[in-house]
């Protein structure tokens, strides 16, 4: 599929997407990043867990190229809140790209948590927490089984926002498409040939019944890689960004929140300084 079928010249405030040539060095420089990966930790192969979202599907896919079927392994990790429809999404990527994966229902281990502290449950986010941190351990608990690494499919955007759970679906050994802003994954995602359905899926990390991400973060995905390019990884100032993408200030403010709120989940936990005795 062209990049040129995903998004309309003019449809997005900065068009990130790659040109063709770019496109299969990209594709060639993650693929080679996880073979690299898998080779360096010694293992057999990695896990993935699969949520039938873009980012999973696309990192499924590039690994299989990478490692072959055989060197990959899917987890479906269904729970209260999330769609049938996701879940079987999920499970037809595994088959679409010819993997072995496994159907774990995690309602059960997280209902263990709530009861353990029941007064917990009943804060929205520390509850859906409880979910994304199951499947972390899940996916180490296969790895660790059959000597394999967990791969993240975390992309830039999610990281340089903070969207996304500490030590749950930020647990992980590497990010192969971590470098990569959301448009950008849907133009490889089109390039290795997923289908246009899931490419163009509305994202959601179903924490929550009708949880959408734009929707939580407060703007969508196209506005959000622009002014995290041009403001947060680029040198304009909030006036220039405004400026040149025709957006508001407090969208940029928004980001800019979003940016330096989540510091703490890009960085080691902090330790005091070391004292000389």
């Amino acid at each position: 599929m062209s990049e040129s079928v995903l998004l309309d010249e003019g449809s997005t405030p900065l068009d990130l997407r790659f040109s063709d040539a770019e496109l299969d060095r990209v594709h060639d420089h993650v693929t080679d990043f996880i073979a690299e990966q898998v080779d360096a930790a010694g293992a057999e192969g990695a896990v993935i867990g699969l949520s039938g979202g873009i980012d999973s599907t696309t990192v499924a896919h590039l690994a299989v190229d990478a490692l072959g079927a055989d060197g990959l392994r899917g987890l479906v990790m269904p729970g209260s809140v999330n769609t049938d429809e996701n879940m079987s999404d999920a499970e037809r990527v595994a088959e679409d790209v010819g993997i072995e994966y496994d159907v774990i229902e995690i309602e059960p281990v997280a209902e263990a948590f709530y009861d353990a502290l029941p007064g917990a449950a009943d804060d929205r986010m520390a509850e859906s927490n409880v979910r994304v941190r199951v499947r972390a351990v899940l996916n180490y608990f296969a790895a660790n089984a059959d000597d394999r690494i967990v791969l993240g499919t975390g992309n830039r955007s999610e990281a340089l926002t903070g969207y996304f759970t500490k030590y749950g679906d930020g647990a992980v050994d590497c990010n192969p498409i971590g470098t990569l802003y959301k448009q950008q994954v849907r133009q490889l995602a089109a390039h290795v040939g997923v289908p246009r359905d899931l490419v163009m899926k509305t994202p959601s990390a179903e924490m929550w019944r009708g949880q959408t991400d734009e929707e939580e973060l407060g703007l969508d995905y196209d506005t959000l890689d622009a002014v995290l390019a041009l403001h947060v990884d680029g040198p304009l100032s909030t006036a220039a960004t405004v400026r040149a993408l025709g957006v508001t200030e407090a969208q940029v403010a928004r980001v800019e929140e979003l940016y330096e709120s989540s510091k703490h989940k890009r960085a080691m936990p902090p330790a005091p300084a070391e004292l000389s005795l």
